[in-house]
């Protein structure tokens, strides 16, 4: 009973801090980007600040009647989390692109980004089709279908938006100029110090993050997964060794971010 009701916790504080992250992040590209930039340019911290908790309250409650729509449906958050993959997916590598590379093409991003959701979708429901001779929610749902429309939604963005920038429409855009074009709301400067501001610092920050990055997806998206094939099924002396080591990674992060 102890067990059940710590992953009962665990569950709950996940999908807290998840909302909790999706509605800032919403309501701070609906009030600096769209708001600020077209409506009211010359908005102070005030007004940007009633438009975001205006967004989150009513973005709360967009998702929560969305979650009871796809409780109806019969879709569980499972299916709902590998289906995200299929849908957004697609936007992964020209994002990447255009955060990381110069001649990255704007348009050649959105293209990308669109033709891969509907590469994505055909495949998606062409593997469900192939693999189960029909077409279902519960066909649609399986592992090896949804891992399909994953791979293709991130893998043909990314060559369409090499292709399309390589070739078609390449740039030669200036990562110093962003400097210029990062506006803030109040031109308050109190809670950044010197080494805050320094260039030289800023980039060698950069460089830390660049490499402990790519070891940490490296972890993340080959070794960690590659550990658990020896296995195969696990036994339960196994088990107990993966969670030991996930929470272990818990705490590190926890201890880290504190």
């Amino acid at each position: 009973q102890a067990g059940s009701a710590l992953i009962l916790i665990m569950l709950f504080m996940a999908i807290v801090s998840t909302g909790s992250a999706e509605s800032i992040a919403v309501s701070s590209l609906i009030a600096y980007d769209v708001y600020r930039e077209y409506i009211n340019p010359d908005a102070t911290g005030e007004q940007i600040l009633k438009v975001s908790r205006i967004v989150i309250v009513l973005f709360g409650i967009f998702m929560g009647l969305f979650s009871i729509l796809l409780n109806v449906i019969g879709l569980n958050l499972g299916w709902v989390y590998l289906f995200m993959g299929v849908v957004i997916g697609s936007a992964v590598i020209p994002l990447w692109n255009m955060m990381t590379w110069d001649k990255a093409s704007g348009k050649g991003a959105v293209i990308a980004a669109w033709s891969g959701l509907a590469l994505a979708l055909t495949g998606w429901l062409v593997g469900a089709r192939i693999q189960s001779g029909s077409v279902s929610i519960a066909n649609l749902g399986t592992n090896e279908v949804m891992l399909s429309g994953n791979l293709i939604a991130i893998f043909s963005s990314g060559i369409i938006h090499y292709i399309y920038s390589k070739f078609i429409d390449p740039q030669d855009f200036d990562f110093t100029t962003l400097d210029a074009n990062i506006h803030l709301v109040e031109q308050d400067l109190s809670g950044l110090g010197v080494e805050q501001q320094d260039k030289d610092e800023l980039r060698r920050a950069k460089r830390w993050i660049t490499r402990r990055g790519y070891l940490l997806t490296f972890v993340l998206i080959l070794v960690w997964p590659l550990l658990s094939i020896p296995a195969q099924v696990f036994s339960e002396s196994y088990f107990a060794f993966w969670v030991l080591i996930s929470i272990a990674w818990g705490f590190g992060a926890a201890i880290v971010i504190s």
